[in-house]
């Protein structure tokens, strides 16, 4: 197991990811850094984790999630160059940037340190979303070990890197699509005098009862929609 894990970027997703590594972090220290301190500071005081800046948690931490926007990593990445080169112990990186595969990661950290990239998408924040990742120069366990760290997000599965891609476009903007369709089809209920609260709520139950019922059942879409 890790024994220590740090974030580096705490917004949305990586605050939602960090919510799932504290349950799985069975007691490993658990250290917070965000360009904007505050934002860190809350998302600690929430979970009983510690603040850090991102040079401490390059320099202390075993498994070390990179949060930040893909146009901000490089720049990011090129201060800890130093710090990373100085380990003499062995450390995870966990990229969450789309676009940026392991190698790249690899290349702008300076070395070529164990990388895992994951998509994770926002339900995660709730226990119920999708984590799909791939290792490049991780051992077996310390994915086995990443997959145990953030079972509490949901849906954790391992995809070969060329289908990343692809599964967090399902995933990852799946989203939104299904947010339109529960709005669309609340405004139809709004439209039939439902009151607007009500119409909400009975389309969210709907599509999450729905999905369930697909998933406990192995059911196909289509015998749900032509029984």
């Amino acid at each position: 197991m890790f024994s220590s894990i740090g974030f580096i970027g705490t917004g949305t997703m990586g605050a939602a990811v960090a919510r799932a590594a504290v349950k799985g972090a069975q007691g490993a220290p658990v250290l917070l850094a965000n360009r904007t301190r505050s934002k860190a500071e809350a998302v600690a005081r929430e979970l009983g984790a510690q603040t850090a800046d991102n040079e401490t948690v390059a320099r202390e931490c075993s498994l070390i999630f990179l949060g930040v926007k893909p146009q901000m990593m490089e720049q990011m990445l090129s201060g800890l160059v130093p710090i990373l080169k100085a380990r003499k112990d062995r450390f995870v990186l966990a990229s969450m940037a789309a676009g940026l595969d392991a190698r790249r990661i690899q290349e702008m950290a300076g070395g070529a340190y164990p990388v895992i990239c994951l998509m994770p998408n926002t339900p995660v924040a709730v226990g119920a979303g999708v984590v799909q990742y791939y290792g490049v120069d991780a051992t077996e366990e310390e994915l086995s070990d990443f997959q145990n760290l953030l079972s509490a997000a949901g849906m954790i599965d391992r995809v070969g890197p060329e289908r990343l891609n692809a599964a967090s476009a399902v995933s990852g903007c799946g989203p939104a699509f299904c947010a339109m369709f529960i709005e669309a089809l609340a405004d139809g209920g709004v439209a039939c005098g439902l009151p607007r609260d009500k119409a909400l709520a009975y389309a969210a139950k709907m599509a999450e009862g729905t999905a369930r019922l697909m998933l406990e059942n192995h059911a196909h879409p289509g015998q749900l929609k032509d029984g």
